[in-house]
């Protein structure tokens, strides 16, 4: 607001309560003579009011309630109110007593205040209900119906600085929690279990349902899409828990729901006083920092005031785009950019050199099972494989104290160039025990939106007005969060104490057809305008992803949400033939690099195309398998 345009509105609001205290004088006098002020007494309240109203004026103008304004009028504003009341009535005694003033009822110094509040509070009450709407006649056939979901802090918060006015007319609130049953907040009542919404929704003509619930777990808050799915209503969700809490809350910042909150997960409990002592003052490498997990490691990362944080970058523009952001965001953070390559040893050796990191994750790889699979399997080997080495035997020459490998959950039972690649990344680094370096491997399935993944193909898809392509009915895939991710690794970089392969609590598995049909209700369209197509899956591809591989068992840690795997029996890992094998200078084919692998990691069992799993039957009249049509 504009500071003259303020202190205008703060003079009117000034002089009306100067007005209002006059007001409550004379009332108070009419009051304690029931309404027949006798001519000598009638003489002495105007003369009074000579000293009253400079005496309440001047407590008021100290109160501090002239910052706010109006139509935000809260409690606060009411503790001002009627301390100023008090504390004024309190001093027109004083002046009463000490000066002697006659004509001045002692019954009329205790109403007055209560006069006084009473026109004070009621007006700022008046004026916001005005402006939020409450007294003006607004046609309810232009608002829409919209019932919460939740009745505690949230949804109070949102209720108090939204409103009842405007688009939305609040109808009801729906909780489990029974003691909540039949009570208002603000004026709406609490009807009943959220199982109920389908009965409400019909019975009061629900047009939109808004969760307000942030405080519970995923599944509650994920339940409770579902019913207004089933409900066929679209539903919005509340912002992050802290801004409801602190009454930061405004209508535009209520959300749609998006596809995170379907497959977020609860919130990842860390050490974070292991970690800030861990990392607090060191110097910290992250390689592949411009990538989906890099990037979202180095954020991670600075929250724990590293010395020092080197960004170890294969692409150029990743790397710029990733250190501007942190020249913005952390700019007391000491933020080494570096181009380098995980293939050259020489590079590493010089970067670790220079700055002596004490902790390296290793997040460079090629990740993209397809692409990898046909035409790019050497170089997949190379970088997945020969970059972990060279920068495992460069973090033991230059007194790394603890390497952690970012790994994936298709390394288990691998049947994609890929993910054997990767096995052999950790076999590399399981091999490496016995040096001062100690090496964690982190494996952890599919990230949301992270770059090659299936979502944002699919906002492709959808933008462009399908197909959603799916390469099969039944194939599933585990899913979580960038931020869960990065600070589950950093979580178990901090419990490793070397040798060990951390297993992410993945959850329950996802299906991809599953995923394409909540995205393309979120995007506000139907099966019938976008389709989804089957295709058939790829080289390499598997129907679902294991989680322990056959010689292994998963032991639980102190972190509910990380377990160690272990091997029943070692299986020989031979690290001289792997490195000359990947320090060898001509390149090999994709069937030969398959049948190195083979040979690197007897589990990799790569499936012929002919072995793949076909497509169920096709439906009597359509050449391809196509949901919605």
């Amino acid at each position: 607001m504009p500071l003259k345009q303020a202190n205008w509105r703060n003079g009117v609001a000034f002089g009306h309560d100067a007005a209002a205290a006059a007001l409550s004088w004379i009332v108070a006098y009419w009051l304690r003579f029931n309404f027949d002020v006798p001519a000598d007494f009638r003489d002495a309240m105007f003369v009074a009011l000579l000293w009253v109203v400079p005496i309440q004026a001047a407590v008021l103008s100290q109160s501090g309630m002239y910052r706010g304004q109006w139509r935000y009028a809260s409690l606060a504003d009411m503790r001002r109110i009627i301390t100023s009341a008090a504390v004024g009535a309190l001093l027109i005694a004083t002046f009463v007593l000490l000066f002697r003033r006659g004509g001045v009822p002692r019954s009329v110094v205790v109403i007055y205040p209560i006069l006084m509040v009473a026109l004070m509070s009621g007006s700022r009450i008046f004026y916001r209900a005005w402006k939020e709407g409450h007294l003006s006649r607004i046609d309810l056939d232009e608002r829409k119906n919209v019932i919460i979901l939740g009745a505690g802090g949230a949804a109070a918060n949102l209720l108090r600085t939204v409103g009842r006015g405007g688009e939305w007319h609040f109808v009801g609130l729906l909780d489990d929690d029974p003691k909540k049953r039949g009570t208002d907040l603000y004026g709406v009542r609490v009807l009943g279990r959220i199982e109920a919404l389908p009965k409400f929704v019909e019975r009061l003509g629900v047009e939109q349902a808004i969760i307000a619930m942030p405080g519970q777990t995923h599944s509650v808050r994920r339940r409770a899409i579902e019913l207004c799915n089933r409900a066929g209503i679209p539903a919005l969700t509340v912002p992050a828990y802290e801004d409801l809490v602190s009454g930061r809350v405004r209508a535009s910042l209520v959300r749609r729901v998006e596809l995170d909150d379907l497959l977020g997960r609860d919130p990842v409990r860390l050490d974070s006083e292991g970690l800030y002592e861990w990392l607090h003052g060191r110097v910290v490498m992250v390689t592949g920092a411009g990538g989906s997990i890099g990037e979202e490691l180095c954020r991670q990362l600075a929250r724990f005031a590293p010395g020092k944080l080197v960004l170890f970058e294969a692409s150029e523009y990743a790397l710029y785009r990733v250190s501007q952001e942190f020249q913005e965001r952390f700019a007391r953070l000491t933020v080494v950019p570096v181009i380098g390559d995980v293939k050259n040893a020489a590079r590493l050796a010089q970067v670790m050199r220079e700055h002596r990191p004490a902790v390296v994750f290793h997040a460079a790889a090629y990740k993209h099972v397809p692409l990898m699979e046909d035409e790019n399997a050497w170089e997949a080997l190379q970088n997945n494989a020969l970059g972990t080495l060279r920068s495992a035997e460069a973090a033991i020459a230059h007194g790394v104290e603890k390497f952690v490998l970012v790994s994936t959950d298709k390394a288990v039972n691998p049947t994609s160039v890929m993910g054997a690649t990767k096995r052999v990344a950790e076999c590399v680094c399981e091999s490496m025990r016995g040096n001062t370096t100690r090496f964690v491997a982190v494996r952890f399935g599919n990230v949301l939106g992270s770059t090659g993944s299936v979502i944002p193909r699919f906002r492709q898809q959808i933008a462009a007005g399908g197909p959603l392509t799916v390469t099969h009915p039944e194939v599933t895939r585990y899913f979580m969060s960038t931020a869960e991710a990065a600070q589950l690794v950093l979580q178990a970089g901090l419990m490793g104490i070397g040798g060990e392969i951390f297993m992410l609590d993945m959850g329950e598995p996802v299906k991809i057809a599953d995923l394409a049909r909540d995205m393309i209700r979120l995007s506000g369209f139907s099966e019938d305008e976008i389709k989804i197509v089957y295709t058939g899956l790829r080289p390499g591809e598997k129907l679902e992803e294991d989680l322990v591989a056959e010689r292994e068992r998963s032991t639980p840690t102190t972190h509910p949400k990380l377990s160690v795997v272990r091997p029943v029996q070692n299986t020989p890992f031979d690290l001289g033939a792997a490195r000359a094998v990947l320090e060898r200078t001509t390149v090999m084919s994709d069937s030969e690099t398959r049948r190195t692998l083979a040979s690197l990691v007897p589990e990799y069992q790569p499936t012929p195309r002919e072995a793949l799993p076909p497509l169920p039957a096709l439906r009597p009249g359509y050449p391809r398998l196509v949901s919605g049509s």
